[in-house]
């Protein structure tokens, strides 16, 4: 089984490129973001919760995440593997994670590091929150706050990996398909 771990800060391009990944390699493609939007959308217990937190730019509580992850995965009892698109975010759920795949039998094959300077994000999520009205993506302060939450606390997350020699940096800037060719590379 191949279970990548896509990492990134905000804007990086970890959904852009987990789509061709998924595609690729035949994997399910499991987005925090877009598990917190559709019940946000649906009005749900957690996507009220989610809300507040994402509004602010900060990072939903871990139990929830978790929680919400490990359901999404049991979804799929027959896949030949996941795309961990904005999960795990800190140590504790990457040591959840890795206890939670372990049950199933399975773990992260590679945690692949999308790296993409401060001001390139800033300018793709601006223009994200232009094209897709999202309200989260239209505030640059609430951006940068979401820059600094990704560097202060899951940034660190590559450490934990690297630990265990599943760590690979990619260059995130280029045409979409020179980035999806690098980590094509990185997979392979």
């Amino acid at each position: 089984m191949l279970n990548i771990v896509l990492f990134g800060p905000p804007g990086a391009g970890k959904g852009t490129q987990a789509e061709r990944i998924k595609n690729q390699y035949s994997l399910i493609h499991l987005s925090t973001g877009d598990i917190f939007r559709a019940n946000i959308k649906g009005e749900t217990d957690l996507g009220i919760m989610a809300k507040n937190f994402m509004d602010k730019g900060e990072l939903v509580p871990d139990e929830v995440t978790i929680k919400m992850l490990e359901s999404e995965v049991n979804k799929y009892p027959d896949s030949s593997g996941f795309i961990f698109d904005g999960f795990p975010r800190t140590t504790y759920q990457a040591q959840k994670l890795d206890e939670f795949l372990t049950s199933k039998s399975t773990s992260i094959t590679k945690m692949i590091a999308l790296d993409v300077p401060e001001q390139e994000l800033i300018s793709r999520l601006l223009s994200r929150g232009k094209a897709s009205g999202r309200a989260d993506d239209q505030n640059k302060d609430i951006i940068v706050n979401r820059i600094k939450v990704y560097e202060n606390q899951t940034a660190v997350l590559a450490d934990y990996y690297r630990a265990q020699n599943k760590l690979s940096k990619v260059n995130g800037i280029g045409t979409v398909d020179e980035v999806t060719d690098r980590l094509y590379h990185v997979i392979d």
